[in-house]
């Protein structure tokens, strides 16, 4: 069993620190339909964790779950040693915790630039009479947050487009802008709803490149949902996997790769 506090060292060498954020027996039900049940598991400083399962085994719900859109009828979610009461998701990306979307939500009509500003709003602290105004601090600021996702844009390699309104831009660019705005909000930890779904095979190269990119340079914890298999577990430090709500599999990817149950689950053999 890993330890809370020392953590572990990966394949590659890379050094993976205690646990950041623990979910304890969670359940959560929807009518009465159970779509988590009883699941739980870690995530841990530094790490690329994993969280996948067939269609309907309850990922989404779980990641809405860490994010705080969901609160579970049952269970704890523990956060940089503290349980986490029910916390609205402001709350929780004031906590340092941002995400993307399964469906893209951007401000279609804003250029990448504003879009990826409205990632700093957690980080600003002037008042709205001094951002009207825009004098004093408040243009400082507002300078100094321009500088930052100036920056995020030059490390997505999206300066190109940054004056570009969203509208216009193909799938494969949206979501990484998407990934730019969760970035700007400078994210402890850094949830990823299918960041590879419908792309082709470079825009998927491109995007595993960036997020083992964020997780080196930024020190960025980060837990993604994804279908495509190569991508989890060439990505991936740990994965737990789930399957009609409950968890089937946890650990590295070869480990998940031999579990018998998770096989079953991908190839429909039947659980009777």
């Amino acid at each position: 069993m890993l330890d809370q506090t020392e953590g572990y060292v990966t394949e590659d060498g890379r050094q993976i620190g205690g646990v950041v954020m623990e979910m304890k027996n969670i359940t959560l039900r929807f009518g009465g339909v159970v779509a988590i049940k009883d699941i739980s598991f870690d995530i841990r400083e530094g790490e690329i964790r994993a969280i996948i399962g067939p269609n309907g085994a309850g990922k989404s719900s779980m990641l809405n779950v860490i994010s705080g859109f969901y609160i579970p009828q049952e269970g704890e979610v523990w956060f940089r040693g503290s349980k986490r009461p029910p916390t609205r998701p402001y709350e929780v990306a004031q906590q340092g915790i941002a995400r993307t979307f399964q469906n893209i939500a951007l401000f279609e009509g804003m250029s990448v630039l504003d879009n990826v500003m409205t990632g700093r709003l957690t980080q600003m602290k002037s008042s709205i009479f001094h951002q009207a105004l825009w004098r004093g601090k408040a243009e400082a600021e507002e300078t100094a947050n321009r500088e930052i996702a100036e920056k995020i844009i030059d490390f997505l390699e999206i300066q190109h487009i940054r004056k570009t309104p969203v509208a216009r831009l193909p799938y494969g660019l949206k979501k990484r802008v998407e990934l730019a705005r969760a970035l700007a909000a400078e994210p402890k930890l850094l949830l990823l709803d299918e960041p590879m779904a419908g792309m082709n095979v470079e825009e998927k190269e491109d995007m595993c490149r960036f997020i083992l990119d964020v997780n080196d340079e930024f020190g960025t914890t980060i837990a993604l949902i994804e279908h495509d298999m190569g991508v989890v577990m060439d990505l991936s430090d740990r994965v737990v996997v789930m399957d009609y709500g409950k968890k089937i599999g946890d650990g590295t990817p070869d480990e998940v790769r031999a579990n018998q149950e998770v096989i079953d689950a991908y190839l429909g053999v039947s659980h009777d």
